[in-house]
């Protein structure tokens, strides 16, 4: 680091640590909420969290085109900190609060996909290439602080100031970013020298507009299609894991279970900043991506035999933090090394599809199948989690393909692997 770009950069680790301080004071006391309504109400949420995520992005996309980014930036977070303000109100007015909360629900869920993704693209509008390979490793490491503090405090407040008051402290963390967001803004000129550093439009091309836009070129795409399917196992592991957690947590008052969910929150980030210094990077090198890739899919689906053997709330507990922390530290970093051997505009255009439609389509369709086989079918935890084990397996056989898929399309380089993945 050169002693001009010390100063950006501990500002740029301090904005991404209150990001994520604020996301993560947030995420505990959502899920706080889920355990007071039934698999149906919450399927219906996850429905709507789905649509309205395209539509969001979406509409991020027009704005793109029509409003400098240098103004861009602090109007998301402004608008994000103003409607924190206006769900405090509501919900102090004790009017519909079970729409209010429903609505809050969804709207942290949209909240997610912004409040990194933008700052990701600020940076991209601050550094220039050479330093951002230097310095985004860094300035990354504040969001895993941020990512460890937020749980921290909602751990330690909930209990005795309630949740509701968490949402003004979320929304002056917001605030706050304001003028750090000016500062740095300043630092681009007057320290680091970047003024021809800049997001050009063409930097957004796969962001708005139509999210299915892509979608032919993912489904002609075998190996697209393989990491989509990879994505939607993880989801379907997630909706069964998260709706036996609510259910079970539904005779804690709400501001234990925020704690409850602020303390796995806090595990999870810890694990993943363990894992992905000492682990990832070495399984990925010495084992391979077929073990990488199938490594977590073998870990849960023998914690679902476990819980179908004994149906505890430890167990679904232990199988939460695994499933994140697996997630986060190895499965993620392992499928977006997958992406490397695809090209830049085939990437571009299937991350939308991937991330909204594949993504969140597979949080709703989950949630529902999830819903038929409780309310439906009437099946107990130990029944559910020997569906969810037999998809477990299936998820890390795909992981596997994916795997070897990877390392042999390696020598035949992007372009091969785009137009002609031979179907297995």
């Amino acid at each position: 680091m050169h002693p001009r770009e010390v100063t950006a950069t501990l500002t740029s680790f301090l904005l991404v640590l209150i990001l994520m301080g604020a996301y993560y004071l947030l995420r505990p006391l959502r899920d706080a909420m889920a355990s007071d309504w039934s698999d149906a109400e919450v399927s219906w949420l996850w429905t709507f969290t789905f649509f309205f995520s395209a539509v969001a992005v979406s509409l991020y996309g027009t704005a793109i085109t029509r409003i400098r980014f240098h103004y861009l930036v602090p109007g998301v977070y402004g608008f994000f900190a103003a409607s924190f303000v206006l769900f405090y109100l509501g919900a102090a007015s004790d009017q519909h609060p079970v729409v209010i909360d429903k609505a809050f629900y969804v709207w942290i869920s949209v909240f997610s996909l912004f409040h990194i993704s933008v700052f990701w693209s600020f940076m991209a509008d601050t550094f220039s290439k050479p330093q951002s390979k230097r310095l985004f490793g860094f300035i990354g490491a504040g969001a895993s602080v941020g990512a460890i503090g937020g749980p921290a405090a909602v751990t330690l407040l909930a209990g005795d100031t309630g949740t509701q008051p968490l949402l003004l402290v979320a929304a002056v963390l917001l605030v706050l970013t304001l003028p750090v967001i000016a500062l740095l803004q300043r630092q681009k000129n007057t320290v680091l020298h970047n003024e021809e550093v800049h997001v050009g439009q063409g930097d957004f091309d796969y962001v708005g507009g139509n999210p299915l836009s892509g979608f032919v070129d993912f489904v002609r795409n075998p190996y697209l299609l393989g990491i989509g399917l990879f994505i939607f196992f993880y989801t379907a592991i997630s909706s069964f894991v998260y709706f036996q957690l609510k259910n079970l947590l539904a005779d804690y008052d709400e501001a234990t279970r925020a704690q409850i969910w602020a303390a796995m929150d806090l595990v999870v980030n810890t694990l993943t900043i363990l894992i992905a210094a000492f682990a990832t990077g070495r399984m990925a090198k010495h084992l391979g991506l077929p073990f990488t890739l199938a490594s977590v899919p073998v870990f849960i689906g023998a914690g679902m035999l476990m819980l179908a053997a004994a149906p505890m709330v430890s167990v679904v507990v232990a199988i939460q933090v695994a499933r994140r922390a697996g997630n986060y530290a190895i499965s993620r970093p392992a499928r977006e090394m997958l992406f490397t051997a695809v090209d830049r505009e085939t990437r571009f255009k299937a991350k939308p599809v991937i991330d909204i439609v594949v993504y969140r389509g597979g949080d709703m369709i989950n949630a529902w199948g999830f819903t038929a086989l409780t309310q439906g079918l009437g099946l107990g935890m130990a029944a559910v989690a020997g569906v969810g084990a037999v998809i477990a397996a299936v998820w890390a056989a795909l992981g596997i393909y994916l795997g070897r898929r990877f390392n042999g399309m390696k020598d035949d380089g992007p372009a091969k692997a785009v137009t002609a993945v031979p179907a297995d």
